[in-house]
C-alpha cells in the first residue's frame, strides 16, 4: 500500500517539479509601457488615443503626400518590422506604421476583441485621427489580411495594396513556430502568459526566415521585450481563440485596385502558392517572389524588397 502511494505521489510531484523548474528558469514578468518606452518608443514614436487605446505610432516623411503608405505588421510583431522600408521611403513618401491592438507598445484592446473586423476598424480610426483620406495600404501576414479586408470594406480609403506574405486563404502551413502552436493549447497557453523562453522566441524567428542565420540577437531582444508588454501575451491567446482564417477568401477577386504581391519562396507558414492565388484573383496585380526569403521578407532583406515597392509606386 505504501509503495503504491509513493508511486502515485512521484507521478504527481515529478511533473509539478518540472513545471516549477521551467517557470523559474523562464519567468518573464509583464513590463509597463514606461519601462519599455525609452528603448522601443523613442522619437519619432508618438502615442495617439484611438479606440480606447494609446496606440504606438510612427508618422514620417512629407506631410504633403496625398496618399501616404500605411504599413501593418504581422502576429507577434510590431511597427519595428518596417524599419528598413520606412528608412528607405520616408524621404520620398509619407510612411505611417503602428502597433496593432494586442501587440507592441499599443497593448491589449479594452474589449478583448481581436477579430479582423475590429482590426479593420482600428485602421480606419487611425486614418481618421491623422486626417488621411486615402492611402497605399500594405501589410505582412496578419497585417496583409487586414490590408485587403480594409480595401474591401472601405474601397474609397485605399488607393493601392501591398501584400507581403499576406494571410487570407484557408490555412495550410508547412511549418508553424512552436510558440504559435503552444499559444493555442489550453493550459499550456496559461503557462506562457508568465514565461518567455529565449530559445522559443529565437526558434519562432528562425522558423519564419528563409535564412535562419539572418536572425540577429537584437531581433530576439526586441521580440522578447515587446511581448512582455503588459497584456500582450493574454491578447495573443485571445486572438488565436477568435481567429477565423479564410472566412472571406471568396471575395478577394472583388478587389479592383493596383496591387503588389511580395512573397518569400521559402515561406513555410503561408506557402508561396497563396502568392500565385492572390495574383490570379486580383486582376492586374504585380507579383514579386524572392527565392531565398521566408515569411517576413521586409525584415529579412529590406533593401531588396523595398526596391519592388519603389518600382510599384513609381519612385525608381
Amino acid at each position: 500500500m505504501k509503495t503504491a502511494l509513493i508511486v502515485i505521489l512521484c507521478g504527481v510531484l515529478a511533473p509539478m517539479l518540472l513545471i516549477g523548474a521551467f517557470v523559474a528558469a523562464n519567468w518573464a514578468p509583464e513590463l509597463t509601457v514606461d519601462e519599455l518606452q525609452a528603448r522601443w518608443a523613442s522619437p519619432p514614436s508618438v502615442f495617439v488615443d484611438v479606440a480606447g487605446m494609446r496606440v504606438h505610432l510612427r508618422d514620417e516623411g512629407p506631410r504633403g503626400d496625398s496618399s501616404p503608405l500605411v504599413l501593418l505588421h504581422g502576429t507577434g510583431s510590431s511597427l519595428h518590422a518596417w524599419d528598413g522600408w520606412a528608412n528607405a521611403l520616408k524621404g520620398k513618401r509619407r510612411v505611417i506604421r503602428f502597433d496593432m491592438a494586442g501587440f507592441g507598445l499599443t497593448g491589449p484592446s479594452p474589449d478583448r476583441i481581436y477579430t479582423i473586423d475590429s482590426d479593420v476598424g482600428l485602421v480606419i480610426a487611425i486614418l481618421d485621427k491623422l486626417g488621411v483620406e486615402r492611402c497605399v495600404l500594405g501589410g505582412n501576414s496578419l497585417g496583409g489580411a487586414i490590408a485587403w479586408r480594409t480595401a474591401l470594406a472601405h474601397p474609397a480609403r485605399v488607393e493601392k495594396l501591398v501584400l507581403v506574405d499576406a494571410g487570407g486563404y484557408p490555412s495550410h502551413p508547412q511549418s508553424v513556430p512552436i510558440g504559435f502552436r503552444l499559444a493555442q493549447l489550453p493550459g499550456i497557453n496559461l503557462l506562457l502568459m508568465h514565461t518567455l523562453p529565449r530559445s522559443l522566441v529565437e526558434q519562432g524567428l528562425r522558423n519564419v526566415f528563409g535564412d535562419p542565420g539572418r536572425v540577429t540577437p537584437e531581433m530576439v531582444d526586441r521580440a522578447i521585450a515587446i511581448n512582455q508588454r503588459e497584456g500582450n501575451r493574454r491578447a495573443l491567446v485571445d486572438r488565436f481563440r477568435q481567429r477565423q482564417g479564410g472566412s472571406l477568401a471568396w471575395r478577394i477577386p472583388e478587389l479592383k485596385l493596383p496591387a503588389l504581391i511580395i512573397w518569400g519562396a521559402r515561406d513555410r507558414l503561408i506557402p508561396p502558392d497563396d502568392a500565385e492565388r492572390f495574383h490570379r484573383d486580383i486582376a492586374g496585380s504585380v507579383l514579386a517572389i524572392f527565392d531565398d526569403l521566408g515569411h517576413a521578407p521586409e525584415e529579412e532583406d529590406p533593401a531588396r524588397t523595398v526596391a519592388a515597392v519603389e518600382r510599384f509606386l513609381g519612385l525608381s
